[in-house]
């Protein structure tokens, strides 16, 4: 088992708009993507429960031609919001990172 963070050649979240945050998992080579993609580890259910949000609210799109993975998820806190913590929601792929891959 691997953590997806040494997998990946970058790992990196950002806003999806003021709702949203959206997590890209970009790798450097073919085989790299397709063991994560082909793991059955990265899943809405796995990123629910490191992300404590709905299993319905989480999207994962893979994107065969540029070896890349996009996860989103709703914001716990609206970005700009006085409880918001990171108004440009770049810090918020730690979880993720953790996510051990086979």
């Amino acid at each position: 088992m691997t953590k997806l963070n040494d997998i990946a050649a970058i790992l990196r979240s950002k806003n999806a708009g003021p709702l949203n945050v959206t997590f890209d998992i970009m790798f450097a080579s073919k085989e790299a993507y397709l063991r994560v993609r082909d793991s059955g580890a990265l899943t809405a259910e796995a990123v629910a429960e490191l992300y404590d949000v709905a299993v319905s609210d989480v999207d994962i799109i893979a994107y065969d031609i540029v070896d890349s993975i996009k996860v989103t998820i709703p914001r716990k806190t609206l970005s700009g919001a006085l409880d918001d913590m990171d108004v440009y929601g770049c810090q918020q792929h730690g979880p993720l990172s953790t996510l051990l891959i086979p």
